[in-house]
């Protein structure tokens, strides 16, 4: 018997790699049965099709990265903190404009580098406006949403924290990725000015003294100092003929520590961030699917839920036999369940049907097993009315009736709270199952070593599928 791919035996050597294959096994499962769902209709919408043709972009964008094993680390943070310098000393030649004005970056722009060590992946730098650009809060828009494309963020400062960039760095952290916290420009202060600065973005890893909400996020050992564009200084020259001469010298940019910070992550978790950030992308975008075919079908999912709580509540009323009322009364449940994710186009098979009824039933909060307790105590007084009713037929069919109209607006009330449930629990049930996108992300959170980024940043991400 075959193995679902959750519970498949995890390799011993490069889990990594493993990962990958599991998320891009995900997506592509997703995006053949979403591309295909329009010829498993009779009747083809075309209107929903085009309304979710920007969700099935994002699947097959990050189905694409994927393949092409593209890491993208985004860097962020305020006007004039040299994050364009930095991006050019990472790549060793000046690529990217700098210069003295704010805003020289207009809009993000990507390079690609070769980082080498171990892994030998490929990265993507990003760079991006300054949040905090005057009349750009356009331009800040659109570099923040670069945030949700990127595996890695660095996030520059020069200096001590400002109450702007730890609002920026807030925000950030509500993405729920790793982050280097660049220390920019440290050529320009004194080195003893150097060592406190360091040590007071050093307490934002360990949450003191402000504020404990980056704690998770930020740790000591991801805050590294760089001089990415050193000022020029200058050098007494000495010639041979006892002359003096005074010339200025440009310094190379120190960035050493970030380099082997970003290494260190991309060996060690690089791959495992590029199937998570896929994966969550992908998550986010059948979702979106979910909630805009619900939307699309109010009114055919209305209806149907109104016929089986009629059917169900006529069925239950003119059903002699109080025992069968239950079993009658589940598999109407039942079948309004896979009906439903019928309607919005989701595979459900009867047993999946089945679990998601009982988890209905245990999180209604009792409304649910009442109806099957008053169910089953109804359904024996209506028996003994029918029992009634062949000896005193007048006595017994009122008795019988009665007892049929409560049962029935009982029945006919769970039918109708179970639909409504199953549309709530059928927008987030797309992303479950051996190859859904939330089971996937889960698997790989479990296999988190502990002194990785992720495992620290793990409990937070799971909460995203709660």
């Amino acid at each position: 018997m075959s193995q679902s791919p959750s519970s498949a035996p995890k390799p011993s050597r490069n889990h990594q790699d493993y990962y990958i294959h599991r998320a891009r096994a995900s997506l592509r499962h997703t995006l053949s049965w979403y591309n295909n769902l329009h010829h498993r209709r009779p009747h083809p919408d075309v209107e929903l099709q085009a309304a979710l043709q920007n969700e099935l972009e994002v699947l097959q964008f990050s189905l694409d990265k994927l393949d092409q094993s593209v890491i993208r680390i985004a860097t962020f943070g305020l006007v004039s903190r040299g994050k364009s310098a930095v991006v050019n000393a990472l790549l060793g030649q000046k690529i990217l404009q700098t210069g003295p004005l704010h805003g020289v970056t207009q809009w993000p722009k990507s390079v690609h580098w070769t980082p080498g060590g171990e892994g030998k992946v490929q990265v993507e730098l990003i760079d991006t406006p300054g949040l905090d650009e005057v009349q750009g809060e356009a331009r800040a828009q659109m570099a923040r949403q670069v945030v949700s494309q990127a595996d890695l963020i660095l996030f520059v400062v020069a200096g001590d924290i400002t109450r702007t960039e730890y609002q920026a760095l807030s925000e950030l952290r509500q993405a729920q990725k790793p982050l280097i916290l660049v220390f920019n420009k440290i050529d320009l202060y004194p080195e003893q000015d150097t060592d406190a600065i360091y040590q007071q973005l050093q307490e934002l890893g360990t949450g003191n003294p402000r504020d404990r909400r980056l704690q998770k996020m930020l740790s000591p050992e991801e805050i590294v100092r760089v001089a990415a564009e050193p000022s020029p200084i200058q050098v007494r020259v000495e010639l041979p003929d006892g002359n003096v001469s005074y010339e200025w010298e440009t310094l190379p940019p120190q960035v050493d520590e970030l380099k082997q910070a970003i290494l260190k992550i991309l060996n060690r978790e690089g791959r495992s961030l590029l199937a998570l950030n896929a994966l969550f992308q992908a998550r986010t975008a059948q979702v979106n699917i979910a909630q805009k075919t619900v939307a699309q079908r109010k009114t055919e999912a209305e209806d149907l839920i109104w016929r089986f709580a009629k059917y169900k509540a006529l069925a239950v009323a003119l059903n002699p036999i109080g025992v069968l009322d239950i079993l009658g009364g589940t598999v109407a449940d039942l079948a309004l369940i896979r009906s439903l994710s019928r309607l919005y186009g989701l595979p459900m098979t009867s047993y999946e049907a089945g679990k998601l009824w009982r988890k209905i039933l245990i999180s209604s909060g009792g409304l649910l097993l009442g109806e099957l307790g008053s169910s089953a105590l109804l359904g024996m007084g209506k028996s003994a009315s029918a029992v009634v009713s062949t000896v005193d037929s007048i006595g017994g069919i009122t008795a019988y009736a009665g007892v049929a109209v409560t049962q029935a607006g009982i029945a006919g009330y769970g039918a109708y709270t179970v639909g409504h449930a199953a549309q709530v629990y059928l927008e987030q049930g797309c992303t479950w199952g051996p190859l859904g996108a939330s089971r996937v992300i889960q698997d790989i959170l479990n296999q988190v070593e502990p002194d990785m980024i992720l495992y620290r940043l793990r409990q937070e991400l799971g909460q995203h599928l709660s």
